[in-house]
């Protein structure tokens, strides 16, 4: 700004856009050089004015200090951080206006403080939204193999859902909290997985034909392995045998109904025309017998056991021999088949035996036939006096257990003892008291035992 000279202080000085003229003096060097100086002060001031913001017209060109400590009473209180910036944007002006017109340095000066306010803002954003990512990459740096292995291989909608979020969140890196994740529908997050499959199988190498591939595709491992003619011969096999032990279980039932249905005399013949019948009959017999709770025939080995050695045993209806390796004493061995060197084959009712030779008869399973009466006198005939009759029958072959001992009593033994407790079988003790006391054509209801049959399986 221009100094005014001491002589121009009393000089008028215009309030408008242009000077007033001043009375007429006389005109002298010095005077004209004062008024040029003065009219350019004028202008300076009028252009200085101009650029101030004009004041509305019904208002006053100049307020006084009342009214403008007034003003500031009636007005708001404002935040102390939104008056502070109000003062120093009110300065920032002054200075402005003080320093030269509008358009100046100093407008430029302000935009680009607001520009760099602005980058700072953003960047601060920008360095916040990394340090989360890194955040988020050191965790997941710290997850196991296994436990990355469990996040590929979820399925659902969580997962589908999940790798949504993620797609979106790592295909636009610089993207803001602003736009939110969208979730990705079944069937879009199925076509993703499917393409991403696909990326993969794209990228592996070629293998040659010949060589084999070392990990089948999903679908190929799924589709079940071609049958071998091995298997088919196995199978084929497992079928021969589940027919043929079906057909020896018939033959088996059909040959025990033989036994129980006719005399031993038929019984005996049918095994000599059929020599691989009874082996039928004793394996199919075996098999029954595992599934028994008690085998009686080592019950009654048991009890000969307890009594001397020297006692002659003759069994009716041996089988295989059980009951001769189990005992230490002499054992005759009867049946309709021989399965063992020990065995003398013969009808039960006509055994090869002297008259009171044995100590101990014993008929276990044995009362087959409808001829049971000829099997009891033929124990009596070759029975000592005194000498013990072992039984063992079927429980369920007994209608009435009391007219079948009564039905023995008569052909010339007395009950020692009974065991009715087992449910499968009952166990009787005779001792010979005599000869029979009935006639051969007497009638003894009580021997007529229900035949045991076996029901198909």
């Amino acid at each position: 700004m221009f100094e005014e000279p001491e002589w121009a202080e009393e000089a008028p000085v215009a309030t408008g856009l242009a000077p007033v003229a001043s009375r007429p003096r006389p005109a002298s060097v010095s005077q004209v050089k004062g008024s040029k100086h003065r009219q350019l002060l004028a202008t300076l001031r009028a252009l200085e004015a101009a650029s101030l913001p004009q004041q509305p017209p019904g208002l006053p060109s100049s307020d006084s200090e009342e009214d403008v400590v007034e003003r500031k009473k009636k007005r708001p209180k404002k935040a102390s951080s939104a008056g502070a910036s109000t003062e120093v944007e009110k300065k920032k002006k002054k200075k402005c206006q003080k320093q030269g017109p509008p358009g100046s340095d100093c407008e430029e000066k302000e935009v680009k403080k607001k520009k760099k306010c602005l980058r700072g803002v953003l960047s601060a954003s920008d360095s916040a939204e990394e340090q989360k990512r890194k955040r988020k990459c050191q965790k997941q740096a710290h997850l196991s193999p296994a436990h990355l292995l469990d996040i590929d291989n979820q399925t659902g909608p969580k997962a589908w859902k999940s790798s949504a979020t993620n797609d979106l969140s790592k295909s636009s890196p610089g993207s803001t909290s602003a736009n939110p994740a969208q979730t990705l529908s079944r069937k879009q997050w199925r076509n993703r997985q499917k393409n991403k499959r696909r990326h993969k199988n794209k990228f592996r190498p070629a293998q040659l034909p010949d060589q084999a591939p070392a990990t089948a595709p999903a679908e190929e491992t799924e589709m079940p392995p071609a049958p071998s003619p091995d298997h088919h011969e196995d199978r084929a096999g497992a079928l021969r045998a589940r027919m043929a032990q079906r057909l020896d279980g018939a033959r088996f039932r059909y040959l025990n109904e033989q036994l129980y249905s006719g005399p031993s005399s038929a019984a005996q013949r049918l095994f000599q025309e059929d020599p691989e019948a009874f082996l039928l009959y004793h394996r199919g017999f075996q098999n029954q017998v595992k599934k028994w709770p008690l085998q009686p025939v080592d019950r009654i080995a048991r009890d000969l056991r307890q009594r001397p050695a020297s006692l002659v045993v003759a069994d009716f209806g041996c089988g295989d021999c059980r009951l001769a390796s189990s005992i230490r004493n002499p054992v005759h061995c009867f049946d309709l088949a021989s399965l063992d060197p020990r065995v003398t084959v013969c009808d039960m009712a006509q055994v090869p035996l002297e008259d009171e030779s044995v100590d101990v008869a014993v008929f276990c399973l044995s009362l087959m036939g409808t001829n049971i009466r000829d099997f009891l006198e033929e124990a009596n005939r070759v029975l000592k006096q005194g000498g013990l009759l072992k039984v063992a029958e079927v429980s369920s072959r007994f209608e009435d257990v009391r007219t079948f001992l009564g039905a023995v009593t008569k052909l010339g033994f007395k009950i020692i003892s009974k065991d009715l407790t087992n449910s499968h079988f009952f166990l009787f003790d005779f001792e010979k008291t005599g000869p029979p006391r009935v006639g051969p054509k007497a009638q003894l209801t009580g021997l007529k035992l229900q035949p045991c049959l076996y029901k198909r399986r």
